[in-house]
């Protein structure tokens, strides 16, 4: 005969949230991030394996993409790692007006960003049915694009919940923490893909 559980412990007074490796959160973003790191590792792979097949990296005839809307690109994500740290610290102090008025800047530079990547295709000065190097080029950058996509949807989607009683909930401010974490590792991926499509090809 099986004997009924016997509870000797009170867990009543513990944390209903945690922040960092402490959330089971935390850890599933981590491994969101290595999924979909694989991907850009194959598509970076890819990427050097049809450039060590062909004689010149553009091939001849091709011109390189234009730099200037790629590096505003540049420009605009790596500064936006300045709200995103607000944000961040902000969400371990629990301050939640203070988010509240700092999640609209990371949406519009989510916009202004979406806008920057419309002329970057425009001027990747090459088609992607073109060939190999056309395909790969806007393969990775279409790659970074849904990142982009998906942390600004997300963010969009914080920042009306934080707006409401739920926005004051532990478990919220861990999410929006999170949110931050998911943002720098966007940012930090573009640094080798903006190398890759703008610079490379002028080596």
């Amino acid at each position: 005969m099986i004997p009924p559980p016997r509870f000797t412990d009170d867990v009543a007074d513990l944390p209903t949230h945690k922040f960092g490796p402490s959330s089971l959160t935390w850890w599933g973003i981590l491994g969101f991030m290595v999924i979909e790191g694989t991907f850009f590792a194959l598509a970076f792979a890819a990427y050097f394996f049809l450039m060590g097949h062909e004689q010149g990296w553009p091939p001849e005839g091709r011109a390189a993409p234009n730099l200037l809307w790629g590096t505003l690109f540049t420009i605009v994500i790596l500064l936006s790692e300045i709200p995103n740290t607000m944000i961040k610290k902000a969400a371990s102090g629990r301050d939640v007006p203070a988010i509240r008025r700092l999640l609209p800047v990371m949406i519009v530079i989510g916009l202004v960003l979406g806008v920057i990547r419309g002329f970057e295709f425009n001027n990747l000065n090459c088609r992607w049915t073109d060939d190999a190097y056309s395909s790969i080029v806007w393969a990775i950058l279409f790659l970074h694009t849904t990142h982009l996509i998906t942390d600004w949807g997300d963010t969009v989607v914080l920042w009306f919940l934080m707006r409401t009683d739920l926005g004051w909930e532990g478990r919220r401010l861990v999410d929006t923490d999170e949110n931050s974490l998911y943002w720098r590792y966007v940012w930090l991926l573009w640094i080798p893909v903006y190398l890759m499509v703008y610079w490379i090809p002028r080596l």
